[in-house]
């Protein structure tokens, strides 16, 4: 695997995560020595590494978890250090299989998450109109504008009658918008005629994203 180090190295040029007999990802007792795997993985500024490009093996399941509300758990303990957090969260993998994996060069295993990889925790919107542009921060760090390559969807919660709105962040991967940030984005709603209906919808980017029909709004408001 690649020496975080040494930036001379091609992406292919890496040595093994496994630093002895029984090493690897999944043989880490702690999230310290966990983390300092997962590091190989990565370059000093080059950003995110490219996990959509490797192909490892299937090492088995890690006891890794994300909860809904964004916290972390290695072993039934939550990871207490945010840098640790986005640390793991720039290894993340959904696949077609729909499971969510850490990936390395040479190791790929899987983890649980209870709804979405990332919360949404802060938006900012500029502009008006076709070029009005929401932009979002998640819990790890990543800063995404909301638009055609990053899309929102809004899904209906059965438990409550409300709407869990959620944005592509990267891949396969995607942040829960926060509460307090869905009603700001609420706010910039508007009724759009979309595949000739009449829909409440934001935009972003030039993108429009359905929220509900103007109809349903109408009786909610009621």
């Amino acid at each position: 695997m690649a020496d975080p180090d040494n930036n001379s190295k091609s992406d292919s040029d890496h040595t093994p995560i496994h630093g002895g007999e029984g090493g690897g990802l999944k043989a880490a007792a702690d999230p310290a020595g966990l983390a300092a795997l997962v590091s190989r993985a990565a370059r000093a500024g080059k950003g995110l590494p490219p996990v959509e490009r490797w192909n490892p093996d299937f090492c088995g399941d890690l006891d890794m978890e994300i909860r809904a509300d964004g916290t972390w758990f290695y072993m039934g303990t939550p990871i207490g250090r945010p840098a640790l957090v986005q640390l793991f969260s720039t290894v993340l993998r959904k696949d077609e299989d729909g499971r969510t994996y850490l990936v390395t060069p040479v190791e790929r295993v899987g983890i649980r998450v209870a709804d979405a990889h990332f919360v949404a925790v802060e938006a900012d919107v500029a502009g008006e109109g076709d070029a009005q542009v929401m932009t979002f921060r998640t819990n790890v760090g990543d800063v995404v504008e909301a638009g055609p390559d990053h899309p929102i969807r809004f899904v209906d919660e059965p438990d409550t009658g409300g709407l869990k709105p959620y944005l592509l962040v990267r891949g396969r991967l995607e942040a829960l918008v926060a509460r307090p940030v869905m009603y700001e984005l609420v706010e910039h709603g508007e009724e759009i005629e979309v595949d000739g209906r009449m829909m409440f919808a934001i935009r972003s980017k030039g993108a429009v994203f359905p929220i509900m029909p103007a109809a349903d709004l109408e009786r909610l408001s009621r």
